[in-house]
């Protein structure tokens, strides 16, 4: 028995609520061979300069779950810090609240690890993306000081653990604070595999498409948010073998208005025209990155700042756009001469007149 597509008009808004009703009604009369597939044809959207975007920086020696392109839901796994065990048995001679604050380069080739005791603590107005400058001071009591120009890619909490070996030997172990063994102290004799601190693993808190950027210090794990848009609102498509039972079955569903119809008689879609709007549909086609529509909102002739890169703090037109890549072309005036750069778009800014 051949199906063909249909066309059922539903109220705008209901879409999803009447194929849902459909499948339930199909599966419940046992009605499979005269109804198939029920769809609501959409296109998924990825907004790349969204405010939504979530940003999540870890260590590069973590181990990523996720690459570019990967689609997440909310609470999947995208990155951990494997579990850090004791190399050499010994004596707990130290434990130290401690902040590790990474400081990288303005064009990313290096980088400075600094762990400052939390009783010291930082000076105040040191965070996240603040800038230093070489000589500035890091530490409330002014004996530690930036090395390099640059802006702090990392701040967080860590326990310093310090083990002695009957050889005089000591260990220095930098753990996540969240994850470390609170059965660990001071004096403790501990053996060679204790473990000083479980694994870290970080999830996502939101649905969306992931993009990974990898710099000296860090990796940056970026999550756009995606959005279903309906491609004909106020229609679900409907598989099935056109009889007075799945006719009737249909537009008896709530907030069915009526069949698509020339003359009282539902049209079916023509085989080349259904063929093109499942593909258009991205509920129809596997997830892939490339078939996401991306929605950069900037135009060609549009002034932008960079934020990123090696060209930070210029600013240029837009010469060229490619949604595809995610790339802008950008001139930006260098010694005097105007030099056109590709870029991605997540790292310039449109300025606003």
């Amino acid at each position: 028995m051949k199906k063909s597509w249909y066309i059922v008009q539903t109220y705008s808004g209901l879409e999803q609520s009447v194929k849902e009703a459909v499948e339930q009604k199909r599966d419940l009369f046992k009605l499979r061979d005269l109804i198939g597939r029920v769809v609501v044809p959409e296109e998924r959207i990825v907004d790349v300069k969204g405010k939504k975007i979530e940003k999540y920086r870890v260590s590069s020696a973590s181990k990523l779950h996720v690459s570019s392109g990967d689609s997440v839901s909310k609470g999947d796994p995208i990155a951990e810090i494997a579990e850090v065990h004791v190399k050499r048995s010994g004596k707990v001679i130290g434990l130290r609240n401690t902040k590790k604050l990474v400081i990288e380069s303005i064009d990313r080739k290096n980088s400075r690890t600094y762990y400052i005791p939390s009783s010291t603590g930082i000076e105040s107005g040191i965070r996240l993306n603040s800038r230093l400058r070489e000589g500035m001071p890091i530490s409330k009591n002014k004996a530690v000081f930036c090395e390099i120009d640059g802006k702090v890619v990392q701040n967080d909490r860590v326990k310093k653990i310090v083990i002695k070996d009957v050889d005089g030997r000591e260990d220095v172990y930098f753990v996540p604070f969240e994850s470390f063994n609170k059965l660990i102290r001071v004096n403790q004799n501990v053996k060679a595999g204790t473990l000083l601190a479980d694994k870290k693993v970080s999830v996502a808190n939101t649905d969306g498409i992931i993009e990974v950027d990898t710099y000296g210090a860090y990796r940056e794990i970026k999550i756009s948010k995606v959005t279903s848009k309906r491609l004909f609102p106020g229609y679900v498509f409907v598989e099935m073998f056109m009889t007075e039972e799945s006719w009737e079955l249909i537009k008896n569903t709530e907030h069915v208005i009526n069949f698509v119809s020339n003359a009282g008689q539902p049209i079916p879609v023509k085989k080349r025209e259904i063929g093109a709007i499942l593909g258009l549909s991205s509920n129809e086609k596997r997830e892939k990155v490339e078939e996401i529509k991306v929605e950069i909102n900037i135009f060609i002739g549009e002034h932008v700042e960079i934020k990123g890169g090696p060209f930070e703090g210029f600013t240029g037109i837009v010469q060229e756009v490619k949604p595809e890549k995610k790339e802008l072309t950008v001139t930006v005036t260098i010694f005097g001469r105007e030099t056109p750069v590709v870029l991605h778009v997540s790292e310039v800014e449109k300025i606003q007149d």
